[in-house]
């Protein structure tokens, strides 16, 4: 066929080359809702476009879901690159090589979304546009939730996380971040539906009251406060921007912690004081006579202090493991072992075939062990509480882990992260970090501190906003006010237990009514 209806099928249909082709660039635009952009509405007009598709498609569509994950990650996870290339040593063809087959690996999540809707079509050529849009709403979430578990997991780029800031974000308290993904893919695909004029009127009505119901409660559920402070306090959080290319060097190992050490000495008459991760990195005596120091200098001046750094348990004389931790000194006391670690960051799966092959494969840090999976809270001490602050510890990638952060943080008046995302230059990353980390102290009702090596160092308030934060790239200390919390959200106590149910009913309905529709 040529001409002007070259793209177009017989049928009016759009052709299989053009389906993949705007299913691509959905997913590209998609990352654009996301920090540091923030142009969320594309997050409604990225699932609107692969719901489209998915919904006209007559096949391929575990293709066309493939390729939207393709775009998805080629654009949202761009940020590995540079830690490959730039920090790892690899070369730029090998690299983008490595980079390529992450993003078609990480594409395969969302094929569950293809293949259900493209199953549904096959058994019930009847299916209603609206048993579709369902499977697609519960099929989503469960790309997401799988996210969060299956292989470790990669909880990046859900589209509760691009509603920050929005009148949807009133239900991360309640119902959690995978919550609001699925109330935000429901009120796209409601939307669609409204405006379709192939359904019946009662069907269009009904689906923009559903859309103004779900919008008006997200606008009172942001009304409510769920928690409230118990006292207000000061911190200090150190950002060392130590370059990567030294951070590990044996020779500049101790005047890096110099570094902080001197970042910090008019800082002391803070209640808190926060080195991020790796800000220590000495080991054997040399790391005992530095916390010994601080210990000595918390004391003397009554400030908690929380280091990042290596804790190096012995098995034996001759067997240890090294976790990645953060530590109390001083005030403080406890330890927090990171619990979800980063495939070749943290560990190297099948270290014995791809040590050596190139830098990327040998980094430093990269034989951490694996921390328990509940852990006791690091512990302040702070005057007119009483009895010692629990702050609940996430290390770098796995504060991206909701639900594993709700457990850590039930018992706990403040939230804790530390991270060194140097790895990740002047990209996205950090940015994308940094508004998931919101997302958490927005879902449990806790101020969050946040010390990063060079940024994004910030305080965050219970509602996911930035109260203080420190310019990328910089030496330099955040000094701010964060408030030590009581009571829990919704979302504390239950977890993804709610969002979970309701996808549950979700795809339960749509198996009724496909089956109803069957057979009438």
């Amino acid at each position: 066929m040529g001409g002007a209806d070259s793209d177009v099928a017989p049928s009016g249909r759009l052709t299989l080359s053009v389906q993949l082709l705007l299913a691509f660039i959905a997913g590209a635009v998609y990352p654009l809702a996301f920090a540091p952009f923030h142009y969320w509405p594309l997050t409604f007009a990225s699932v609107a476009t692969l719901f489209w598709l998915l919904s006209r498609a007559e096949g391929r569509m575990l293709l066309i879901a493939w390729v939207f994950g393709l775009g998805k990650y080629a654009v949202g996870v761009s940020w590995i690159y540079v830690s490959i290339h730039q920090y790892g040593g690899a070369s730029p063809l090998l690299a983008g090589f490595m980079v390529a087959v992450f993003v078609a690996f990480m594409a395969l999540f969302c094929l569950p979304m293809g293949w259900f809707l493209g199953k549904l079509k096959a058994s019930n050529h009847n299916i209603s546009n609206s048993a579709l849009a369902m499977a697609f709403v519960a099929t989503w979430v469960l790309m997401e939730w799988m996210l969060t578990w299956f292989l470790t997991g990669f909880p990046w780029l859900f589209a509760g996380h691009s509603m920050l800031g929005t009148p949807l974000q009133g239900y991360a308290p309640v119902i959690g971040t995978l919550g609001i993904s699925l109330v935000a893919v429901t009120i796209t695909v409601a939307a669609m539906l409204s405006a379709d004029q192939v359904q019946t009127p009662r069907v269009r009505l009904g689906m923009a009251g559903v859309i103004l119901v779900l919008a008006g409660l997200g606008v009172s559920l942001d009304t409510q406060v769920w928690t409230k402070p118990t006292g207000r306090y000061e911190a200090a959080l150190v950002q060392g921007n130590i370059d990567q290319a030294i951070k590990w060097d044996v020779d500049q190992r101790l005047n890096n912690v110099r570094k902080h050490v001197q970042l910090s000495e008019d800082h002391w008459d803070a209640d808190v004081l926060i080195w991020p991760e790796f800000a220590l990195t000495l080991y054997g005596q040399d790391a005992v006579a530095m916390t010994d120091l601080l210990n000595r200098r918390g004391d003397v001046s009554q400030t908690n202090v929380v280091v990042g750094m290596p804790d190096v348990q012995w098995q034996d004389q001759e067997r240890y493991q090294v976790f990645n931790s953060a530590q109390g000194f001083g005030q403080a006391s406890g330890k927090f072992a990171k619990h979800h670690l980063v495939p070749f960051g943290d560990y190297v799966p099948l270290q014995d075939y791809l040590r050596g092959l190139i830098e990327f494969f040998d980094l430093p840090m990269s034989n951490a062990s694996r921390g328990a999976r509940q852990q006791a809270n690091i512990a302040l001490t702070l005057s007119g509480q009483d009895q010692a602050v629990e702050v609940a510890a996430g290390i770098c990638y796995e504060i991206a882990y909701g639900d594993s952060l709700r457990r850590q943080a039930e018992t706990s008046g403040l939230l804790l992260t530390i991270s060194n995302d140097t790895w990740f230059g002047g990209s996205i990353g950090p940015h994308q970090h940094m508004q998931i980390a919101q997302m958490r102290a927005l879902e449990n009702g806790r101020w969050l501190l946040r010390a990063t090596n060079n940024g994004v160092t910030g305080i965050v308030n219970p509602r996911g906003e930035i109260t203080a934060e420190l310019p990328q790239f910089e030496a330099s200390v955040l000094r701010g006010e964060f408030e030590v919390m009581k009571g829990r959200t919704p979302y504390s106590k239950l977890g993804d237990i709610s969002a979970l149910f309701l996808l549950t009913v979700l795809l339960v309905v749509t198996a009724m009514r496909s089956r109803r529709t069957n057979f009438s």
